[in-house]
This record gives C-alpha cells, sequence and structure tokens, in this order.
C-alpha cells in the first residue's frame, strides 16, 4: 500500500532535489526494482502557466489529480505546459477560436434550407456587362459639357467629363455633336472646337470615330445648310483643320470625293482638298479660323475700329456695323471703340458726322453692346487727352461740348463724365488775336 500511495503522487507532485527511500532496507526485489524505475522517472520539470505567458516560471506544486482530470495540459512533465494543439484538440470540440472564419462553407444539396437559386452554390457565373447609353440621351449630355467649354477653354476637364459617360461605340458622336454646335457660334469658338477635337483624339475617339463623324455631317449637310447657310464653308475648314492636326488621314478627303454625294458634301469636300493643295497650306490652316478675340494685338484692333467707323461713315450701314461690333468680340475693349468715335467726331467739324456718329453710339447703347461703364470711360479718355488732341485741331473743346450736348440728348451720360466736362469760357485755348474770330464761327457753326 505504501508503495502504490508513493508511485500515485509521484505522477502529480513535483519532487525535490534529494530522492526519499521508498522502502526498508529488508524489502524484496521486486519492491526495490519497481522502486528503481519510479527514481528514474522523478525529473525536475520549471512548469509555466499558460495564462501567465510561455517563460512565466510557476514555483508553486501542482495541484491534486483531481483538479487536473479536465485539462488538456500534459501530464507526463514533458512541454512547456500550454494547452494542446492551442486549446482546439482534443474529442468533440470545435476548434480553435476564430477558425469557422477561416473554412470555406460548401452548400450540401440535401440540407433542408438548400435554395437551388442562390448565387453561392456555384451554378452563378458574374460577368462584365457594359450599358451604352441611346445615341439621344450622349448628345443631350454632350451639349452643356461643350458648352461650358467655350466659356474656360480646358480641354482637359472636357475630356473628364466626356470620358464619364461616353462607351467607345458612341464615342463618335461626340465629335459630331461638337461639329454641329461650333457651326452655329463665332469663328473663335470654331477655332475652340478644333483644339478641343485634336486634344480628345486618341483619348475619348479615334481617327476612325473622327472620319465616321464627318461622314455623317457630310449626308446631313442639306439639312443644316437651313440653319447655318455657310456649313458647307465651314465643314471644309473643320475637315481640312483636322487632316493638318493629324487627326484625319489624307486619303479621307480623296475617299469621300470618289463617292456619290449631295451637292453641298460635294462642295465642302471640293474647298477641303483646296486648301490642303495650297501651298504651305497645312501651315496656313493653324489660322484658318483667323486670330479672333482678345488674342489680337492692340495695333491690330485699334486698326480694325477705325476702318470698321470709316465704313460706315461711307455706307452709312447702322445694321452692318452692329455686326462687325459683334464680330470684333472684345467687350473688354469697347471704350477703344468710345474713343475712336468721339475723336473722329471731334476731328471732323461736320454737323452732318457727328450726328451719323451720334446715331452709333446711341444704337450700341441701345443694342447693350457697349456697356455703360465702357461708353463713360471713353468719353473720360478724350477729356484726358484734350491738351495733345487741341494742339492739331484748335476747336475742339467747342467741338467736344457740341458732340456731348448732342448724345445727352440721345442717353444719358455718367457723371463723372458731366463733372469733368469744361464749362468756363475757352478764350485761353486759343492766341489773343484770333478768339473772336474762331467764337464767331463757332456761333455760326452751332446756328
Amino acid at each position: 500500500m505504501e508503495v502504490e500511495r508513493i508511485a500515485s503522487d509521484s505522477e502529480n507532485v513535483a519532487v525535490d532535489d534529494t530522492e526519499k527511500p521508498v522502502a526498508e532496507e529488508g524489502a524484496g526485489d521486486a519492491a526495490s526494482s519497481h522502486t528503481e524505475r519510479l527514481r528514474r522517472k522523478h525529473k525536475k520539470y520549471a512548469r509555466s502557466n499558460s495564462k501567465e505567458g510561455v517563460n512565466a516560471v510557476s514555483s508553486a506544486p501542482l495541484p491534486k489529480y483531481r483538479s487536473w482530470k479536465n485539462s488538456r495540459r500534459p501530464r507526463n512533465g514533458h512541454g512547456r505546459g500550454l494547452p494542446k494543439k492551442g486549446g482546439a484538440g482534443g474529442k468533440g470540440v470545435w476548434g480553435a477560436p476564430g477558425s469557422e472564419l477561416l473554412e470555406e462553407y460548401v452548400e450540401d444539396a440535401n440540407d433542408p434550407n438548400y435554395d437551388s437559386e442562390a448565387v453561392t452554390n456555384g451554378d452563378v457565373e458574374f460577368k462584365q456587362v457594359i450599358v451604352e447609353a441611346e445615341p439621344e440621351e450622349i448628345v443631350r449630355k454632350s451639349e452643356p459639357v461643350i458648352l461650358e467649354y467655350f466659356e474656360h477653354g480646358d480641354t482637359n476637364a472636357a475630356a473628364e467629363d466626356f470620358l464619364e459617360f461616353v462607351t467607345p461605340n458612341r464615342s463618335h458622336l461626340v465629335c459630331e455633336t461638337i461639329v454641329e454646335i461650333a457651326l452655329d457660334h463665332k469663328p473663335s469658338h470654331c477655332e475652340m472646337a478644333s483644339v478641343l477635337i485634336s486634344d480628345l483624339y486618341g483619348r475619348v475617339f479615334s481617327a476612325k470615330d473622327i472620319g465616321f463623324a464627318f461622314e455623317r455631317l457630310l449626308e446631313k449637310l442639306p439639312d443644316l445648310v437651313l440653319d447655318t447657310p455657310d456649313a458647307a464653308v465651314l465643314l471644309s475648314n473643320f475637315i481640312a483643320r483636322c487632316v493638318a492636326d493629324d487627326c484625319l488621314p489624307p486619303r479621307f478627303v480623296q475617299a469621300c470625293a470618289a463617292t456619290d454625294l449631295n451637292a453641298h458634301a460635294r462642295q465642302a469636300i471640293h474647298r477641303a482638298e483646296t486648301l490642303l493643295s495650297m501651298k504651305q497650306g497645312l501651315v496656313r490652316l493653324d489660322n484658318i479660323w483667323g486670330v479672333g478675340g482678345g488674342i489680337r494685338p492692340v495695333k491690330s484692333l485699334i486698326r480694325q475700329i477705325q476702318l470698321l467707323l470709316k465704313e460706315y461713315l461711307t455706307s452709312g450701314d447702322l445694321a452692318e456695323a452692329m455686326r462687325c461690333v459683334r464680330e470684333l468680340e472684345v467687350p473688354h475693349f469697347h471704350h477703344e471703340l468710345v474713343y475712336e468715335t468721339v475723336l473722329l467726331a471731334v476731328e471732323a467739324i461736320n454737323t452732318g458726322v457727328e450726328e451719323q456718329l451720334c446715331t452709333f453710339l446711341a444704337e450700341l447703347r441701345r443694342c447693350v453692346i457697349v456697356t455703360p461703364d465702357q461708353m463713360d470711360r471713353g468719353f473720360l479718355r478724350v477729356l484726358e487727352d484734350m491738351s495733345d488732341i487741341v494742339l492739331d485741331v484748335p476747336l475742339a473743346y467747342i467741338m467736344l461740348d457740341r458732340f456731348v450736348e448732342r448724345v445727352a440728348r440721345r442717353f444719358r451720360l455718367g457723371e463723372p463724365v458731366l463733372k469733368r466736362m469744361p464749362t468756363r469760357g475757352r478764350k485761353r485755348f486759343v492766341s489773343e488775336g484770333d478768339g473772336g474770330a474762331i467764337k464767331d464761327h463757332a456761333l455760326k457753326l452751332r446756328e
């Protein structure tokens, strides 16, 4: 009994450094041999608790057998004293915590909750389907993008807007819409449209798309001429410019010329061939729409304004003069137009010319072509330069006073202009000898 008790305790209790005798000297050989086996099993191990960590050493003796019967730790004294398989070992256990997330769930066809139409049973295959918008929708979405581009001129922003709704099979509609909208706008907008087509080439549409778009435009040219009489000329400019910008191959014009076209399309293709066959034609096509707006030099604008006023005085066509002013596309420079008009009226010393120029300014004000601010600024510039003008025109102050009175009867000038107008006598502006003669001549002109 004593031997069995010692063996039972030796399996669960850590031993000391010195062995204790297990039998007396008078015991039999069997008992001594069994004791020797027990002594060989007695080893010292530093056990650690899994809750305290792997390297934590426990100096307390292990509990009795009853408290360890449900533990998964090794009982032979070997190992680190941690649970087997991280606590996932043993019979009838669920596995390590979180292992259910790593397992692949396979549906069983015999499961009562099995759904044969579910997307997780492997019978459903997903494919990418690109839904193309209708042509009418693409045209409707392209129009505001193009009109906004005419305001800011940023081709990169326009390209990003087009890529949001344009598919490769519908990209030719974008080029077609750009040209159609540009036909109803100014030459400066046509220049911006040509730049936009050149920048979108290779990014939104290809050369094949551009060619297909122009083929459709040539077919619709008889209808476009009804709204824009110069549609054939403008379309030929677009085709020639695209060839010059390497957006269209030169054989496109030759291929179109060999096909059966309507009269307007034949005229556009023939003119495009002429533009491309000119000497240094590709270089000249860069300026085919002209230099419009504020891009032109100031001296060139002043020269065009002077020619415009002289043509108006010669022809007397007020509507044509208004059209020419609009084509200048320089609303920020209209004060120069007012300045040149007032200066011409002062230098003319002619009541007929003054009345004609006064009508010109009144029409500009009525049509809101020239703003009140630009009108006042032009008159103020004349008042500032009167000291130099009077050297060439001695009667400049008299003529200016008379012209301002005539203009004031047609429309109201700003307070700054009326306050700057001289009100004192003008003998100090002429010499003493001929002051009376000039005054008499001025009075006769007033009458």
